[in-house]
This record gives C-alpha cells, sequence and structure tokens, in this order.
C-alpha cells in the first residue's frame, strides 16, 4: 500500500465559455475517468450559482475540482476566484486555473488569489487533452481531496 487512498468518483465544475474547449475537455475526461462527472457552466456569475446552489442549481453536487478560465463573460475568473476563496464554504475546493493566458500577471494574480494550480492551455489538440487527463489524474488519483 502506497498510502494514497483509492480514486473515488469526482465531481468536477468546468468553468468554460468556449464550446469547442468544452468538448475537448468532456472528450478528454471521458477517455480515461471512470466516475468522474463534469458539469459545465460558461461564465463566472453562473458559476458562483453553481457553487451556492442559487436559481436553477438547486440540489447542483458540490464539485471535488473547478477548472476555471479567466477570460469569461459577465464575471471574469479572477474574480469567481476571489470569490470563492473568500468563502469559507467554499474556500477548500480545490481550484485549477485553466486558460489560454501565459502573462506572468495571471500566474501571480491567480495565486495570489489562492488558486491552486495554473495550467496553460496547450494550443495543440492532443496536448490540451494530455493536459487535462494529466490534471483530472492527479487530482482523482495522487491528491486526497477534502471530504464533500
Amino acid at each position: 500500500m502506497n498510502g494514497v487512498p483509492p480514486a473515488r468518483p469526482v465531481e468536477i465544475l468546468l468553468v468554460e465559455d468556449d464550446p469547442g474547449d468544452v468538448l475537448l475537455t468532456r472528450e478528454a475526461l471521458a477517455l480515461e475517468s471512470d466516475g468522474t462527472t463534469l458539469h459545465v457552466v460558461d461564465d463566472g456569475v453562473e458559476a458562483l450559482a453553481f457553487l451556492r446552489r442559487g436559481r436553477a442549481h438547486r440540489g447542483a453536487p458540490r464539485p471535488d475540482l473547478i477548472l476555471l478560465d479567466l477570460n469569461l463573460p459577465r464575471m471574469d475568473g479572477r474574480e469567481v476566484l476571489a470569490e470563492i476563496k473568500a468563502d469559507a464554504d467554499l474556500r477548500r475546493i480545490p481550484v485549477v486555473v485553466l486558460t489560454t493566458s501565459e502573462a506572468d500577471e495571471d500566474v501571480l494574480r491567480s495565486y495570489n488569489l489562492h488558486a491552486n494550480a495554473y495550467v496553460t492551455k496547450p494550443v495543440d489538440l492532443e496536448d490540451f487533452t494530455r493536459a487535462v487527463r494529466d490534471v483530472d489524474d492527479f487530482f482523482r488519483s495522487v491528491v486526497r481531496l477534502p471530504p464533500r
């Protein structure tokens, strides 16, 4: 026994407004992840509504992991991250920023807002798929997630 708890089904919230990236993420997770459920919202306002189980999201599961794009309509990912990490009920949910931005200021700001990881979306289709699978594998197999 290596001390790592057995993988359990993981609830992932993907906050992404690009339908192509949503599709690629779904496909990447479907290839590798038994038991992973992907929930998708396409802007920051809906992300917080999902997390707080408001409006159309009553009964939504508490995600084990959030994949968060930075460039979102209505409320950008930086604002969402700040809201999540300021909320005592939500702050323990790991947040992985998954974005096209390679700007140092975005990386620094995300970590200053307590992002758990920052991943730049690869442009190449296979690299994108591998990156998403690697994040999923890491959080399902290596990391011990907080209890729901």
